[in-house]
């Protein structure tokens, strides 16, 4: 596949809620540097998929109020590829927009749709999965999703069912499962053929836009009346009257679920979504007491298997503490025990 043919589609509207207070509505976790790396993820995301594709092909949707930031944070990304819903509708509509904007200039394009906020460790094999499932997409009105080789029996994620084993080969989907409880994620994870979802998908445009009309006809409706404004300077008047009278659905429900032509590609690619202070705790750097710390000046003593996260804090002392979270940001503090984290949501209501 050559990498003028593909096209990168960043998803990049979310909030984060979970890992408040670094990540609010208005400085979302896909715009923070959360690991300490020096880089935020969606740079991090753009970085990944520089192998497959040139910059001048990637695509940002993104919510209208964090447009200057995907302008600061990707300089080289084109004006007009980065896309601003005038209001969140979850995925299928996002993705929809994108595509139908990339078909009317771009008809023979092969698309990498990505979230913004996830983390890939292995990238050597994460490339030679995208390359494969690219080529497989061009081949044919198939579409490919990626999966995740599951390490640990995980109640957060969704699963992909696929017809066999999948791991670095495509095979094709069964169904997709929603969150389980533990008692279902060992089974899935005995099973052998389960893999986390990792909302990935790659498929050619042409491919896209024939599903969405079999499957979200309402939403195609929509993208059609918007297509003769796109690239024009109406755009943004039609997208602020149109866009928000789309279904509110994911890609999952709107056509995945219906589609009989989705595949599964898996492998080993140290992913993670980033969703919540846990998952962000296993990717750090921990010293002997279990503890990850990103900030200027951070002491800790007496602590065991912490979080603190506090990067605009000139000196932070912790003490006593044990599998807690300590994060700081904007004048809001957060102490919490990680064991009651699904909570965060509540608190920062």
């Amino acid at each position: 596949m050559e990498k003028s043919e593909t096209h990168v589609v960043i998803m990049a509207g979310g909030i984060g809620s979970r890992l408040w207070p670094l990540s609010t509505p208005e400085t979302p976790k896909q715009f923070i540097d959360i690991l300490g790396t020096g880089k935020s993820l969606i740079q991090m995301t753009v970085d990944r998929f520089l192998p497959v594709c040139d910059i001048k092909n990637f695509w940002v949707v993104t919510s209208v109020r964090y447009v200057p930031a995907v302008m600061e944070q990707i300089p080289e990304i084109l004006p007009d590829h980065v896309l601003a819903e005038p209001q969140a509708r979850n995925t299928a509509p996002c993705i929809a927009y994108a595509c139908w904007k990339i078909a009317k200039r771009h008809p023979d394009a092969n698309i990498i749709v990505t979230p913004a906020d996830a983390l890939v460790l292995n990238t050597d094999a994460f490339n030679a999965l995208i390359y494969k499932a690219l080529d497989f997409s061009a081949a044919g009105s198939r579409i490919v999703t990626a999966g995740i080789v599951p390490d640990h029996p995980e109640t957060g994620y969704g699963y992909i069912c696929a017809e066999g084993d999948a791991r670095g080969r495509i095979a094709k989907v069964q169904s997709f499962k929603e969150k389980p409880d533990m008692e279902t994620a060992v089974e899935y994870l005995r099973s052998g053929n389960y893999y986390w979802n990792a909302g990935i998908f790659i498929w050619t445009v042409r491919t896209i836009v024939a599903q969405i009309r079999k499957h979200a006809p309402q939403i195609a409706g929509i993208m059609d009346r918007l297509s003769p404004h796109l690239y024009t300077d109406n755009e943004s008047a039609a997208l602020e009257e149109l866009f928000p009278q789309c279904e509110k659905i994911s890609i999952d429900y709107a056509v995945m679920e219906k589609s009989d032509d989705i595949y599964v590609i898996s492998d080993n690619l140290g992913w993670s979504d980033l969703g919540n202070w846990s998952a962000v705790l296993e990717h750090l750097e921990r010293d002997a007491d279990g503890n990850a710390a990103i900030g200027h000046d951070i002491r800790l003593y007496g602590c065991k298997d912490c979080i603190v996260h506090a990067q605009e804090s000139d000196t932070v002392v912790v003490e006593g503490l044990e599998k807690c979270i300590v994060s700081a940001k904007g004048g809001r503090l957060l102490v919490c025990s990680l064991a009651m984290e699904q909570k965060i949501k509540d608190f920062s209501a």
